[in-house]
């Protein structure tokens, strides 16, 4: 069996490869913060590959927020979460770019419809 099968094997959630703009937020060791436009190109209700400029120890606490447009409380909507605290818990460092292997604080809700089935007919119906 190779080594990339168990692994895979492993893992609690599918993956999602999707480029997903990010922005990754962190504090080095001198205590100075950082913040950084980046891209997860794979994210499971687990964790994500993060792609990075600034170079990052494992092991490194890191908060990831997805940028989106205000949303203020809606009528069937449930709350969602887009800043999610996360550690480094692998790295890989190339000549531009570092990859991020982070697992989330908490697994992200897997919850199966964020919209009521009827704000769903109502918006399917006015396409």
């Amino acid at each position: 069996m190779s080594r990339s099968l168990s692994k895979k094997e492993e893992r609690k959630w599918a993956r999602l490869r999707l480029a997903i703009p990010v922005f990754i937020r962190a504090r080095d060791g001198n205590g100075k913060d950082s913040l950084e436009f980046a891209t997860a190109i794979n994210i499971s209700p687990g964790g994500a590959l993060v792609v990075v400029r600034r170079s990052l120890p494992k092991s490194a606490l890191v908060s990831v927020e997805i940028p989106s447009a205000p949303v203020g409380p809606a009528k069937g909507l449930k709350a969602f979460s887009r800043i999610m605290q996360a550690k480094a818990v692998w790295v890989t460092h190339f000549d531009d770019y570092h990859l991020l292997g982070l697992k989330f604080a908490r697994p992200l809700s897997t919850d199966t419809a964020s919209v009521s089935g009827r704000h769903m007919r109502k918006a399917g119906s006015a396409v």
